[in-house]
Order: C-alpha cells, then structure tokens, then sequence
C-alpha cells in the first residue's frame, strides 16, 4: 500500500507539475501577446503624433504663438483639422490638439474627431495632472487603461514651440483585441480548471488512502484490547532495534486462569487493559511495550547510560502498583500480582530473539519460585537456568520431534509375562542425551507448549497401541482433566483411535488438589465411556486418601514406591501397603506395586497378594516395546 501511494503521489505531482507549466505558459503567451498588441499600437499612435506635429509646424510660423496664429487664420485650421480627421480610424476614434490656458485649463486647438468634435478654444475636462507632464517634461506621455474587455490608450505629445510648449496633440484609440484573445484562450483555461478539478479529487483520493493506510498500520501494530503493541510490531521492530540501547522485561499477570475461570472473560479483558494502563504509565517516551501472550507483556526499556537501573526501578514499582491497586469488576474487587523477567544486557546475546528467550527464562524462574517477584538474568542464576531446559528449548524439540517416549514393563508376578507398559515422556536434546521430564516439564507448565506436547504424547501411545495391541499407560495430572483445553485434546485423539482406546490407561498422578470433585468425575466417566481405564498412581502419597474411590471411577490402584521399597525395613510401609491391597481386594480394583527393585521385595509383594508389579528388578525402561515375558528368572520361579 505504501509503495502504490508513492507511486500514486509521483504520478500526480507530476501531471500537476505540468499543467501549471502549461496554464502559466498560457497565461504568459496571453500577457505577452497583449503587451505587445500595447507596443504596437503606442508606437504607430507616436508616428501618428509626430507627423501631426510636422504637419502644424508646416503650416504655421513658429515666430508667434500657436494659438495666436489659429485663431487669426481659419483656413489653416481646417486644414490642419482636415490632416488630423484622416487619421481617424475605428481604432484611432479621437485626434485632437488642446493648449493649457492662463488658468491651467485646457481648450481646443484643433480637433480631428468625426463624432464629438470641440470648437476652437472649447475646454475640456481632462486629468491635469497627467497633462500637465508634456507641459513640464516636454516628454509625451501615455496614458493607459487595460482589462479584459478592452484596451483604452490616449497618447499626449508636447507641441514644442522655441523653448516651450504651445499644445498637447492627443490620440485616443481603443480595441477589442484583448478580449477577442481572452475568448480565444478560455477554452484552454477552462481545460485546464478541470485538470485541476480532476487533480485535486486524485489528490483527495490519494490523501484519503494515504491515511487510510497509516489508520491500517498503526491497527495492524495494535492490541484491540489494551492498545499496546502487537507481535507484527514486534517483527518490525525486530528489524532495526540497537539492542545495546535496552533492556528486556517480560512480564506475567499471575494465575490469569483463576480470573477468568471464577469471573469470566470479560473480567479478564478488564484486567488486562488496566495492567496495560498501569505499565504504560511508568514508562517513558522511548520505552515499548508489547502483549506477548494472552497476560504477558514484553517491554523494551531504553537505557539513558551504559549503567542504566531503568529495568529495576520500573519493575519495582511497576510490581507494587500492581500488587496495590485494587481491581473491580461489578462491584467485585480483584486483587492480582505480577512475575517479572529481565535481561539487562541484550546486546550479549547473539540476537534479540535470543535475549527475548533470556527474559522468558528468567519469567518462569520467578513463577517456579513462587510468583510475585522479580528475577534478573544474573550469574547466581546462570547454573539453575543452564540446568533445565527452557520454553523455546521445549518448542523447538516439538517441531523436531525430538519428544519421544520411553516404555516401562508392567509385569504379572506370577507368570512373569508383560502385561502392560508404561509411556514416560522423555527429551532428545540435540547431542543426542536423553532427558527426564524434571528438566523440561517444570518451564512448559501452564503454557500451550505443554498442551502441544500432550497432544503429540497420546499420538506417540496411540501409534504403539495400534502397533502392538497391548495396554499402554500415560500420566496426566488432575489439572490436566480439568483443563478444558487439554481435556478437549484427549477426548479428540480418542475419538481419532475410538477402536484403539480400550488399550489406553490414563494414570492420575496423585500430586495436586482436586479442585472439583462433580467435574472430575464427570469427565473421569466421560472417558470411561471410550473404554479408557483409569488409575491412581502414587497411592498413599501426596493428596490421596480411601474417599477418593468413592468420588471417582477408578480401575487401577498403582501403590506409591515409597511404600514398596521399604517392604523389607519398614513395619509401618509394610502395615500401609497391607491396608491398601486388602482395601483394593475389597473393592475389586486392581492393585500395583511400583519400584520393586530387588528379589525380596518381589517375595513380598507376591505374598500379599498384589498381582501386578512394575520397577527396575521387572524391567527397565526402554525406547522400544517388546513383549515378552520380563526375562527374570526370579518372577518364573517364584510363580512355580
């Protein structure tokens, strides 16, 4: 759009450009050609003049006065008056000679006219004192009146007689010519009135795209909601930012979620504009600020030094007006906090994308660490940071597929034979090391990379399942079930392998909350009704307790590996363990011992009854599936 108005704005300057040369051309050709048609006829008036004059002096003896002489001889006036009346033409209508009395008035000598003519020492009424000129000058004079409709001249020249002046022989002639040749040229400046016209709509045009396309720009690098700017700003900005004159803050409204869940969407949007409204007022004329994400802001602070604190102070009050400031929405009062990560020196990374990242980083340290406080991209951070791998690492590993998932037997104890495995997620960095879900699921959490790696994990399981036919397990959280995201994502891919979900076992890890009991059980039915089977895992840790099974629907009881490792040591793990089996027995639920990881153990776990086990002695965890017995010479035995 840009570079069409440029051209647009060329083109029409140029027409306009040269229709005002042509018009002024017109305009001077028009002038020039009535000055000359002027010259012309000034020039044969002053021949016309001067053969007059000869013509008098011809005729007259220049020893008496002009008037004397006259009015003493009639004859020589009408001769003189019978000259002057052939030189009258349609042009040249009046030719006449008048004298300045004793009085300064002036009177006829002679006079030439057809129409009109004055009598000898008739006055006349004239401007004296452009008249009075010839008398003073001895110089003739022209006296001028032009306009459109005609051209008016009256030509005086001075009667010298001796040493003075005896009369004035005047000439006045007129012509239509300049309005013949107005008419002539109208025609063109009409042409040229609706070239104009034409050429202001086209710059009217022109001026309304014009800000048309700055109105779509500036709306395409504008958030709708809080007016900040967006991610097209971002890119850019990206183009000619100096990163050494900045510094990188990401900020995040913390538990956004919550807000949205308990008051809706348009409690959230209310939100959002006012935590706009607060950072837009302590930055400064040169600061940027962009929504990021959904609640998170990217702002570019411009250092005023090479040691500028502009990042600290702002971030600090930015954090205290926020944690301050009262929220309402229908009378309701919201009281929110923020998490802030910035990189002070950008300039120290390879890109500005790369320093983005940094300050990313440092935003999910702060929300590890508890939310509401501030985290700089220091050296005490640089180990924790280089230790676990960071969103964009995460990103980039899905778009590699680089996500893989390992597979943990489940074994019948008594038979020896695998009766199932267990998916575990796992991460292929790029030099090939295989990394556990502790360094990388922790930076993902609540964020669309980790939606998006649940999404390629029941794709992964459902491949094998389809491949193998065997039940495979996966662990979700209960946040997981009651994330209408994630949750919508589970209940497609199943519905995607409707004949393969018989085989899909779901473990609920048994780390948070249940938040609401009615939903989970709800939805916990929902994917039963698939033929999902659904599991405990880690009973008898963390928030788990006997009601649970009253609440929700569960198939499998998978006993927590704290318990079972201390089978052997410990009266009370033994005494806790022997409690949930019969409880399980009771219930008809199946039961499974996690981390057997030693002979005894197995003796332990066979002669409580529990059927199923699963750990390091059964079976490590491999990248591949492959059924057969657990190849532990122990489990066959024991079975016999």
């Amino acid at each position: 759009m840009k570079s069409i108005s440029r051209i647009y704005f060329f083109l029409i300057a140029s027409i306009v450009a040269a229709v005002i040369y042509l018009y002024y051309g017109v305009s001077t050709t028009n002038i020039k050609l009535i000055k000359n048609l002027e010259n012309i006829f000034v020039i044969q008036a002053g021949n016309f003049a001067e053969n007059i004059e000869q013509e008098i002096k011809k005729h007259t003896d220049q020893d008496k006065r002009l008037y004397d002489l006259l009015k003493e001889n009639e004859d020589v006036r009408k001769e003189l008056e019978h000259t002057l009346s052939a030189l009258v033409t349609p042009s040249f209508k009046y030719v006449y000679v008048l004298y300045r009395d004793e009085k300064g008035k002036y009177r006829y000598l002679l006079d030439g006219s057809k129409e009109d003519k004055g009598s000898f020492n008739q006055k006349l009424d004239v401007d004296k004192q452009k008249w009075n000129r010839c008398y003073e000058t001895k110089k003739d004079q022209v006296l001028m009146q032009n306009n459109l409709e005609g051209l008016w001249i009256t030509y005086l020249k001075p009667v010298v007689w001796g040493s003075g002046v005896e009369g004035v022989i005047a000439i006045d002639f007129s012509t239509r010519l300049p309005s013949t040749i107005a008419q002539a040229t109208r025609p063109l400046e009409n042409i040229f009135f609706y070239i104009f016209a034409a050429m202001g709509i086209l710059v009217l045009i022109l001026l309304y795209q014009t800000i048309l396309s700055i109105r779509t720009k500036k709306e395409s690098i504008i958030d709708p909601l809080t007016s900040t700017y967006n991610r097209n700003f971002l890119r850019s900005f990206l183009k000619s930012i100096n990163p050494a004159k900045y510094q990188i803050m990401m900020l995040d409204i913390d538990h956004f979620k919550k807000i949205n869940d308990n008051f809706g969407h348009k409690a959230g949007d209310l939100v959002l504009r006012e935590v706009a409204s607060v950072i837009k007022s302590q930055l400064r004329e040169k600061d940027h600020i962009i929504r990021f994400g959904g609640e998170e802001f990217l702002i570019f602070l411009h250092k005023q030094n090479k040691e500028c604190t502009a990042a600290e102070n702002i971030s600090k009050r930015l954090k205290e007006s926020i944690e301050k400031r009262t929220f309402t929405y229908e009378n309701t009062p919201i009281h929110i906090t923020v998490s802030i990560g910035i990189t002070s020196n950008p300039e120290h990374f390879k890109s500005v994308p790369d320093a983005i990242k940094r300050a990313d980083e440092m935003l999910y340290i702060a929300k590890r660490e508890g939310r509401n406080r501030i985290i700089f991209d220091n050296p005490d951070k640089e180990a924790h940071v280089s230790e676990k791998k960071t969103i964009s690492e995460v990103k980039e590993a899905l778009e590699e597929n680089r996500i893989v998932c390992h597979y943990q037997p489940i074994v019948d104890i008594k038979t020896g034979d695998v009766v199932k495995y267990e998916a575990l997620v796992r991460m292929i960095d790029k030099d090939g090391k295989t990394l556990l879900p502790y360094l990388f699921l922790e930076s993902i959490a609540y964020t669309n990379i980790y939606t998006d790696l649940t999404k390629r994990v029941l794709t992964i399981v459902f491949d094998q399942i389809k491949l193998h036919h065997l039940p495979i397990s996966i662990n979700m959280n209960i946040s997981d079930i009651l994330d209408n995201k994630i949750f919508t994502i589970i209940v497609d891919e199943i519905e995607e392998n409707i004949q393969l979900a018989k085989w899909l076992v779901i473990e609920l890890l048994e780390n948070e909350h249940i938040s609401s009991v009615e939903s989970m059980r709800e939805r916990l039915s929902k994917l039963k009704s698939y033929g999902v089977k659904i599991a405990i895992d880690d009973f008898g840790s963390g928030f788990s307790n006997f009601s649970i099974f009253q609440n929700l629907p569960i198939d499998i009881l998978k006993i927590d590996g704290s318990l079972i490792k201390d089978l052997d040591s410990s009266k009370i793990s033994y005494s806790i363990t022997e409690s949930i089996t019969h409880f399980a027995k009771k219930l008809e639920i199946e039961s499974v011992a996690e981390f057997i990881h030693s002979e005894e153990i197995l003796h332990i776990v066979k002669d409580m009854g529990i059927k199923e086990g699963q750990g390091f002695y059964l079976g490590k965890p491999s990248d591949t599936i492959k059924p057969e017995k657990s190849g532990l010479k122990q489990a066959s035995e024991i079975s016999a």
